[in-house]
């Protein structure tokens, strides 16, 4: 009997990292297909285990999310430390906004975690800390060259960045080409870079003069903008309604 509590025991360590990495791995998955919303039990039945088990590694959703997104916000506080390092502080805010939302479209979950405040998750205090002072850092150095307008605030930005952060997950799935829709399950395709185009309006409402150029990405037809509020709205069918049957 001693014995084999000796060999049981790191079995069961075993068993239990190898539970841990297959949820992390589903619940990757699921959060960047359906967003944070997404149904625990979805997780767990797509990674091969009970709810029990999954509450057991997470208690809370605040918990998972904290455990699948660190490393993915980790990486924005890299560029804006890049951005706040750019000698031309404009190129810095543009490159770093890129960055941002090139991730805003490519993953669903880390969209839905960027783009609003979910309590709980610690590694996001500090992401959201550390892009305000990135923001706040450029945009008093482009203040001071006269480069935007002097009443644009920090929160001004942040609310305007929001709010388009928010529309991208519909603008990159009006803008896919069928085969660039990926199957529930499958890695994602890379995203269309629809975005682009509004949020270079929005910077260009920030500046004192205008900057003459053609507007990055083609303008949405009637069809794409139709299908982009349709996104937008509750009504839409969700991957997971239609992994669970609803």
């Amino acid at each position: 009997m001693t014995v084999g509590a000796r060999d049981g025991a790191p079995r069961q360590r075993r068993d239990a990292r190898r539970n841990r990495e297959l949820l992390l791995e589903a619940a990757h998955e699921v959060f960047t297909e359906q967003g944070l919303d997404a149904a625990l039990d979805v997780i767990a039945r797509r990674a091969g285990v009970g709810n029990a088990t999954l509450y057991r590694h997470f208690p809370t959703r605040a918990a998972l999310v904290d455990a699948v997104f660190r490393d993915s916000l980790t990486g924005t506080m890299d560029a804006g430390e890049r951005a706040r390092r750019a000698p031309d502080a404009w190129a810095g805010l543009t490159a770093y906004l890129e960055a941002v939302f090139s991730t805003l479209a490519a993953d669903r979950g880390s969209n839905d975690l960027m783009t609003t405040h979910l309590r709980g998750v610690a590694s996001l205090e500090a992401v959201h800390e550390h892009n305000r002072g990135t923001v706040d850092a450029l945009l008093s150095r482009l203040r001071d060259e006269g480069t935007v307008r002097s009443d644009v605030t920090t929160e001004d930005v942040l609310f305007g960045l929001a709010a388009l952060g928010r529309a991208v997950p519909a603008l990159t799935a009006a803008t896919a080409s069928p085969t660039e829709v990926a199957a529930p399950g499958a890695a994602a395709a890379a995203p269309p870079d629809a975005w682009r185009r509004p949020l270079a309006l929005f910077l260009a409402g920030l500046r004192t003069v205008p900057v003459a150029g053609a507007l990055p990405a083609p303008a949405l037809t009637a069809a794409e903008l139709g299908e982009v509020l349709r996104e937008l709205g509750p009504h839409r069918t969700r991957a997971g309604d239609r992994e669970t049957g609803a």
